[in-house]
């Protein structure tokens, strides 16, 4: 590992290629700074309490970042102990990751067992805004061998059984690495501020803030406000938290002020995604736009 040391006010950093970078000390006394050079690629990391944050220049090398890394856990997973369990998430955030992920050699996807965060409420299968339908061209479809199971959230009919069912499910399968993004209001899956951090279930009915619904429309998800489902199944923040390892993924300047709340803030659940402060070993994969508010404080 590369310690950083202080010289006249600033941190130099040792890089991959024996070269330095000096950064100016603007961060708190809890966190350090630095940028390393590796290669044509820029790193930039925070270390703020339990969760570390790294700072690329696209979001491609964003997204082959985080899929590298986690690619890793499941990696190491199987060779433990013959499987590994994976939760993905969806939206326009997880592009670059999973596009990334899919490509990664040396996984065992017959060994692997999926879950996902969230879907609508009476949302087919069929619709363009199906987080099932996601999942499934742009993940499944693209491994070069099916997963062990893909456990898809079907909301469409009795959305408490489905609860249930899936609760049962991911109580058999504990979470090695969980894939997530941040909602421009600062929301985990569909836990909405100000979410329920103490509910112990794993999937729950959730109802939709106008904030969250405004960002699935602005992402080109639904042609009006008025499309967008006002209920979901999540998946609860305690379950996210009951994963091994978290890699949550957060393009775009959109995103900068909850990722500023998230990483800076108290941990709240008017900023749901803050808990990810008390996980013990989270990783925000942030590109420079999503980092802008951190560089300011």
């Amino acid at each position: 590992m590369l310690y950083p040391t202080k010289v006249a006010g600033r941190l130099r950093v040792p890089s991959a290629r024996s070269d330095y970078i000096p950064l100016p000390l603007r961060h708190t006394e809890s966190a350090y700074y630095h940028v390393a050079a590796r290669g044509a690629c820029l790193l930039q990391f925070w270390k703020q309490k339990r969760m570390e944050i790294k700072v690329f220049p696209s979001k491609d090398d964003l997204g082959s970042s985080a899929a590298t890394d986690g690619a890793e856990v499941i990696r190491q997973a199987v060779a433990a102990r013959g499987s590994a369990n994976i939760i993905l998430a969806t939206g326009a955030s997880q592009f670059g990751m999973l596009s990334h992920l899919v490509q990664v050699e040396g996984i065992d996807w017959p060994k692997v067992t999926c879950f996902h965060l969230d879907e609508y409420v009476g949302m087919p299968i069929t619709h363009g805004a199906s987080f099932r339908k996601y999942l499934k061209e742009r993940f499944v479809d693209q491994l070069p061998q099916p997963p062990a199971a893909f456990h898809y959230i079907n909301a469409e009919e009795d959305c408490q059984a489905e609860c249930d069912r899936l609760g049962a499910l991911i109580a058999q399968h504990p979470i090695d690495v969980a894939f997530i993004g941040i909602g421009e209001n600062g929301h985990l899956a569909f836990n909405d501020p100000p979410a329920d951090f103490d509910e112990q279930r794993a999937y729950i009915v959730v109802e939709l803030d106008e904030a969250c619904r405004k960002q699935q429309q602005g992402e080109g998800w639904f042609p009006t406000l008025a499309d967008v489902p006002k209920q979901a199944i999540s998946m609860s923040i305690r379950q996210i938290l009951r994963s091994g390892v978290i890699v949550c993924s957060v393009p775009d300047e959109r995103k900068a002020n909850a990722v500023q709340g998230a990483v800076k803030g108290p941990v709240t659940p008017d900023v749901p995604a803050s808990i990810l402060q008390q996980h013990g070993n989270a990783t925000l994969y942030l590109d420079e736009p999503a980092a802008s508010s951190l560089a300011k404080h």
